[in-house]
C-alpha cells in the first residue's frame, strides 16, 4: 500500500497548494490513501466546514486536527457527522467527533488512521500512550488483520515525546508521524520494528514565515512580550512538505519512507515512483 501523510495546512497559501497538487500526487505516486493535517488551513487557525470539503474533493482520505480544533465553531457539528475528520484521542470523554477513524480504499483494505496529542509544553490532556495503546488494541495488522495499514498523528511540541511514541508503538504501526512544530525534520526512517517514522512532517505553507505567520507581527511578539494584532498567515508560494510511505502487503508495515517537499523555498524532494 502507498500512503501520503501531509503535514499543517498553514492559510490560503497552503490550502490552496494543497488542493491544487493532490489530484496529480495521487496519480503520480499511485497513492492508495492521503492523510493530511488540517488544523490551521482556515486563516491559520482552526479549519471550517467548507475546506475540509474541498480537502475530501481534492483527494484526501482523512484529515486531522489539533490543539486549534476548536477555534472555529462550525467545525463542532461537521466533526460529529463527518467519520473521516478526527481531533485527538486524548481529549476527555464527551469531547465532540472522534480521534481514530478506519477507512477503506482500493481493494477493500481498511487503514486505521489515529490521532494523539502530546503533553510536554501543551495542553495537559488524557495520556496519549495509553489512548494509542487502547486504539491499537482494538485491531490486528496485516493482510489476514482487521486492518491492513495503521497511521498514528502525534500531535506534539516536544521530539522526545513523539519518539517516545513511535518506538512504543514500533511494529504495531505502519507510520508514526509527527505534526504541529511546521518544520520538517530530516529524521525520516523505518524503525527497527517495521514502522515508519518522522518527527514533524512539516507544514504546507508559505516558509518565507515565523512558521506560517507573517513575519512582521510574529517576530514583534518575541521583541516587545506583549500582546499585538491577531496573527495573520504568510500568503507567498507555498511548499507542501510530507511523507511518503510504501508498506508490505503480508504485513502491513513499512519498506521504506521517503519525505516530499514541492514548491515554494525549501529543498525539493519527490518520493520514487
Amino acid at each position: 500500500m502507498r500512503l501520503l501523510f501531509l503535514g499543517d495546512i498553514v492559510g490560503r497559501s497552503g490550502r490552496d497548494a494543497v488542493v491544487a497538487a493532490l489530484p496529480g500526487l495521487r496519480r503520480d505516486l499511485l497513492l492508495d490513501l492521503v492523510v493530511v493535517n488540517a488544523e490551521n488551513a482556515s486563516h491559520g487557525f482552526g479549519l471550517a466546514p467548507d475546506m475540509a470539503r474541498a480537502l475530501f474533493a481534492a483527494g484526501a482520505d482523512v484529515l486531522t486536527l489539533g490543539n486549534h480544533a476548536w477555534d472555529r465553531k462550525e467545525i463542532i457539528p461537521y466533526i460529529e457527522e463527518e467519520p473521516r475528520l478526527i481531533r485527538p484521542l486524548n481529549y476527555a470523554p464527551g469531547t465532540p467527533g472522534r480521534g481514530a477513524t478506519v477507512v477503506q480504499v482500493a481493494g477493500g483494505r481498511r487503514v486505521l488512521v489515529v490521532q494523539a496529542m502530546g503533553r510536554l509544553f501543551m495542553e495537559p490532556l488524557d495520556d496519549p500512550f495509553r489512548a494509542v495503546q487502547a486504539e491499537l488494541a482494538k485491531q490486528t495488522l496485516g493482510a489476514q488483520g482487521s486492518v491492513q495499514a495503521v497511521v498514528v498523528d502525534i500531535h506534539a511540541e516536544a521530539t522526545s515525546e513523539k519518539q517516545a511514541i513511535a518506538h512504543s508503538f514500533d511494529g504495531r504501526a505502519s507510520l508514526v508521524i509527527g505534526t504541529h512544530t511546521h518544520v520538517p525534520s530530516a529524521d525520516h526512517r523505518v524503525l527497527p520494528g517495521g514502522t515508519a517514522y518522522q518527527s514533524d512532517a512539516g507544514m504546507c505553507g508559505d516558509y518565507d514565515s515565523v512558521i506560517g505567520m507573517q513575519k512582521g507581527g510574529a517576530s514583534l511578539r518575541f521583541w516587545r512580550k506583549v500582546p499585538s494584532e491577531r496573527l495573520a498567515p504568510a500568503e507567498g508560494e507555498a511548499t507542501i512538505c510530507g511523507l511518503f510511505v510504501e508498506t508490505d502487503d503480508a504485513t502491513g508495515l513499512a519498506r521504506r519512507a521517503e519525505p516530499l517537499r514541492i514548491g515554494g523555498g525549501l529543498s525539493q524532494a519527490m518520493p520514487r515512483p
